[in-house]
């Protein structure tokens, strides 16, 4: 039953797609979208500390398939703000909320309370989606490209530039790599954890990361929970980190992330 719940989560997603068509149409989301200014800028963060230092895309999520419950009665807002205090470079809200428990208004309460950029992250499969993310404010997105035919993957990337979203492209082995480039991805994500089975193996990033391109930007994502990991994924030459359930997991959420952010070379 595993092994079915990426192909489950996106026979749902197209449901809901159809669903949200009927109550706010495209042409309505797009006139929401003209002319919007107040982007943040998320990959600029990422350069930065892909550059030099440790970034943290520190991620709010209740639960997941894989793991159930995480941590329940999360106000995104208040975590959005500690996020901020533990020096994240960015946010990653869940959106999704029959598998992840998330909310589009998880996504507005944290933009308001945090001068961090904001990713949403979700499954993300179909035109109208992005236009959905920049309308309830997201700065960036995820593609995952294990659920993306490459010339889908290719049109919603441009979209999210038209859009003004940075776009975080999410792979999980060489032949994901090769796809995310020809669609001119520069944030990549590198997901430890393989969508199909849901084992984690933190050296699915370390052992990517030679392959890039020198323009592409890693980011190490999932079973990252402590100092030594991110100390030895910077070894290999990732700087960059997005972390969820360690950090919700956490007692003290401010003094966890700034242990991490402040972790050595």
């Amino acid at each position: 039953m595993v092994k079915n719940i990426l192909q489950k989560i996106v026979e749902t997603k197209k449901v809901e797609i159809a669903e949200a068509k009927k109550r706010v149409p495209e042409a309505k989301l797009r006139e929401q979208v003209e002319g919007r200014d107040n982007r943040r800028p998320f990959t600029e963060h990422l350069r930065r500390t892909h550059q030099t230092g440790t970034g943290i895309i520190a991620e709010i999520k209740r639960a997941s398939p894989s793991r159930g419950v995480i941590r329940q009665g999360i106000d995104a807002a208040k975590q959005a703000e500690k996020y901020e205090l533990g020096g994240a470079t960015a946010i990653s809200v869940l959106t999704d909320r029959q598998y992840f428990q998330g909310s589009f208004e998880d996504l507005k309460n944290a933009r308001a309370n945090s001068s961090l950029p904001v990713l949403r992250k979700d499954f993300l499969i179909d035109a109208y989606q992005v236009y959905e993310s920049a309308a309830m404010g997201a700065d960036a997105i995820l593609l995952i490209v294990r659920i993306l035919s490459e010339s889908r993957l290719t049109k919603l990337t441009a979209l999210s530039r038209k859009l003004k979203l940075d776009a975080l492209v999410e792979i999980h082995d060489t032949v994901d790599l090769e796809k995310a480039t020809a669609a001119g991805a520069e944030l990549i994500g590198i997901n430890n954890r393989d969508l199909r089975t849901f084992k984690t193996d933190l050296t699915v990033a370390t052992g990517l990361v030679s392959r890039f391109k020198e323009n592409q930007i890693p980011i190490a994502a999932s079973g990252i929970s402590s100092r030594e990991d991110i100390v030895n994924t910077k070894k290999a030459g990732i700087n960059n980190f997005l972390i969820g359930e360690s950090l919700v997991r956490a007692e003290d959420t401010v003094a966890f992330l700034k242990s991490l952010v402040n972790a050595p070379d």
